[in-house]
């Protein structure tokens, strides 16, 4: 699984150094500056070959690259001939060392366009953005957001997946969603970071339309007979929500949680038609088919649980008389409990109700007790829904890229002057082990979402390296357009205090990255 990882973050990276360090190459050479080495990594040659004047290597470390251009130390003392000036990037012209720095930052952000174009071009299968749970009472719920709408715009701009939440813009107005195959929209007013900061707190929260009847066997609740026209991605807490009269319930062939996708479920037999009287979830229970979540997975050993005789596949029913719906209603009567006090228990279990004896265990939380049974739901959570978008012609295609590329780049300034500022916190940089971690998360649920995410980083990578840093692009940058003040070249003194001050930040910012990565694998 490890090894897995790195392979995964060495493809993802790698291509993104190759593309930075060719952009410095290729302005080196057009200007006729001499480049002695050529370098994917850092640290021992793994690889090394030469070409002409320059030595090609693969290095130990696939954290960066480096192109060692000839006469590039500005504090170096060495008389150089006239021959060797003619090579030597410290004796080009500004405008020439310029477009060598930039050339790198500059790379990045054409990759990061050609792999937007290569993915609208050949059509993008990403998860759709949709909410989770939305509880009664909360702001989301009164504004007129519901539980498992799906984002369709922002401010009138297209939301295919969550990753298009990256170019949400700083100020949210209006948000369009789809429920029931209609688009509403919704007139909310907030800050972009704190959107897409708490609309990620409602992703895997919708739980899959299944219940288990007394005979043992599975059912997919549905709004429609017909198995063609079912909707797999219509959770149970979207069914409870919905003003329904009839609803179907169609024995499964197999477990879910035993298929790769959802629309793989095979529907045998009749559907069972039961018509709502009351709430659906009252329907269900009264017909004795309970939700899939009541079920024990598991029970923990030395467990209240466990010591009042519950077992695996026990379907829980009630607790002191008082029925249950789903699994939550569990934890919330379970947290009512009081220490050392006995509750009855109702489960099913074979097709026959029994019930038992047990008394909660108290832990101390970080604000009050918290009481536990032992037990472990079977729960079943809806997958993500994929969505494949494609543009309408190559002209199309294009003006999106485009629109994606600056947006992103908008976006990316705008994340960094925020962390700067402090308006948002130091603890969201992630280091290497935080990028690795996304691009394997990215790579296992498409390659649309693993070629997104590597355009965003590529735009991150040319961005950053034009902050104005000494030891970053942005510096030699600054540096070059000091010489045009200055009349000259800076003294060795104020070079050196600029590099040692850039090298410090430099290491700073690492340090914080990797604080962060350490931290979130401790947590």
């Amino acid at each position: 699984m490890l090894l897995e990882k790195i392979a995964i973050f060495i493809i993802f990276l790698g291509p993104l150094v190759f593309f930075h360090e060719l952009g410095h190459f290729l302005f080196a050479r057009l200007a006729g500056v001499r480049v002695e080495v050529f370098s994917i990594g850092f640290g021992p040659k793994l690889f090394k070959w030469k070409r002409n004047d320059t030595e090609y290597t693969i290095s130990a470390i696939p954290l960066g690259g480096y192109v060692k251009m000839f006469g590039d130390d500005p504090l170096s003392t060495e008389e150089l001939s006239e021959e060797e000036k003619k090579v030597a990037f410290t004796h080009k012209t500004k405008w020439q060392r310029f477009w060598i720095v930039f050339g790198g930052p500059l790379a990045n952000f054409i990759l990061a366009f050609f792999i937007y174009l290569f993915l609208v071009n050949i059509g993008e299968n990403v998860p759709q953005a949709r909410f989770g749970v939305i509880t009664e009472g909360s702001k989301y719920y009164k504004v007129g957001f519901r539980t498992g709408d799906a984002l369709k715009k922002i401010n009138g701009k297209p939301v295919l997946s969550y990753d298009d939440l990256n170019l949400v813009d700083s100020e949210v107005e209006t948000i369009t969603v789809e429920r029931n195959n209609k688009n509403i929209q919704i007139d909310y007013k907030i800050d972009g970071y704190e959107f897409v900061k708490e609309f990620s707190s409602f992703k895997n929260q919708l739980r899959a339309p299944v219940v288990i009847g007394t005979n043992g066997k599975k059912y997919f609740v549905s709004d429609s007979s017909d198995k063609k026209n079912i909707d797999f991605y219509k959770s149970i807490q979207q069914l409870f929500l919905s003003d329904l009269s009839t609803v179907y319930l169609h024995e499964m062939e197999k477990d879910l949680k035993q298929l790769d996708k959802i629309e793989d479920i095979q529907l045998i037999n009749d559907a069972i038609e039961l018509n709502v009287e009351g709430s659906l979830k009252e329907t269900l229970y009264n017909n004795d088919f309970y939700t899939i979540d009541l079920m024990v997975e598991k029970i923990a050993d030395d467990s209240p649980a466990k010591t009042a005789g519950l077992e695996d596949k026990d379907i829980i029913l009630s607790l002191d008389g008082t029925k249950l719906y789903n699994f939550d209603d569990l934890k919330k009567s379970v947290q009512a409990s009081t220490e050392g006090v006995e509750r009855q228990i109702t489960v099913l279990r074979n097709g026959e109700k029994k019930d038992f004896i047990i008394t909660p265990t108290a832990v101390e939380g970080e604000e009050k007790k918290i009481f536990r049974l032992g037990v472990v739901s079977n729960v079943m959570f809806i997958p993500m829904k994929m969505v494949e978008s494609k543009t309408e012609g190559f002209i199309d295609s294009i003006l999106v890229s485009l629109w994606r590329t600056k947006e992103g780049m908008i976006k990316t300034f705008v994340g960094y002057k925020k962390l700067f500022t402090l308006e948002v916190p130091l603890k969201n940089i992630g280091g290497p082990v935080a990028i690795g971690q996304v691009a394997a998360d990215s790579f296992n649920i498409s390659l649309s979402m693993f070629f997104r995410l590597m355009a965003i980083i590529s735009l991150n990578l040319g961005i950053i390296n034009l902050f104005p840093i000494p030891v970053l692009d942005g510096g030699h940058i600054v540096f070059i357009f000091l010489e045009l003040i200055n009349g000259g070249p800076l003294s060795r003194k104020k070079i050196q205090i600029a590099q040692q001050f850039g090298l410090s930040l430099l290491f700073l910012l690492i340090f914080v990255a990797l604080f962060n990565d350490f931290s979130r694998i401790l947590s």
